[in-house]
């Protein structure tokens, strides 16, 4: 078996027992470790980096970020309007203010997919739906993002049609002037921390 599903099972073992604790009036109607088993083993269950800053570019106000790493972490670089919820929080009542929105997909990312894939198996088992992983996290995010490699001459044209959008994206999230086209066309305002900062660094 997989050693990230161990340590995953493990948590689910261990949040059954804790989720006693929680604050009375978080009444959740808890996923099936039978359920939840399933859910784990779905590809569906991750969110690209492409995808991600497809939604930041276009300003889609049906996800939200949260980052699961220490706040100091946070602090020090993080993705645009990410909330932070540490993952040894997400069991909190305060927690529970965002991760508890009707229509929203709440997308979990850390430096890789390890604390990420934690907190959502803590959050899929607190029953919140809609909830997805970064998958690759913010190493795969400087790698793909913000400094994408050309793919070779013999690459497809889908792979070039790729990297044009990630050197848009790049230029997007490093401040460069470019005209990305995107068909903005929501109207929702979801009121998010303001936190601007942008991931910087190597893999």
């Amino acid at each position: 078996m997989n050693k990230n599903y161990i340590i995953l099972f493990g948590i689910l073992v261990v949040l059954s027992g804790g989720l006693l604790f929680l604050p009375e009036k978080n009444n959740y109607v808890e996923e099936s470790p039978e359920n939840l088993m399933w859910d784990i083993a779905q590809p569906t269950r991750y969110i690209s980096t492409d995808q991600v800053a497809k939604m930041i570019i276009e300003k889609d106000p049906l996800f939200q970020l949260v980052d699961v790493r220490l706040d100091y972490d946070f602090e020090a670089f993080t993705l645009p309007k990410a909330y932070n919820i540490p993952i040894d929080s997400i069991i909190t009542a305060d927690a529970s203010d965002i991760l508890d929105i009707d229509d929203i997909n709440t997308i979990f990312f850390s430096d890789d997919d390890i604390k990420a894939d934690q907190a959502w198996v803590i959050a899929k088992r607190m029953g919140y739906k809609n909830v997805y992983v970064m998958k690759g996290g913010l190493n795969c995010w400087i790698r793909t993002i913000i400094q994408p490699e050309a793919p070779p001459e013999t690459a497809p044209i889908t792979e070039f049609e790729l990297y044009d959008f990630r050197k848009g994206a790049s230029s997007y999230f490093t401040g460069a002037e470019i005209s990305i086209d995107s068909d903005i066309k929501k109207s929702v305002n979801i009121k998010r921390r303001k936190k601007e900062n942008v991931a910087e660094g190597g893999c």
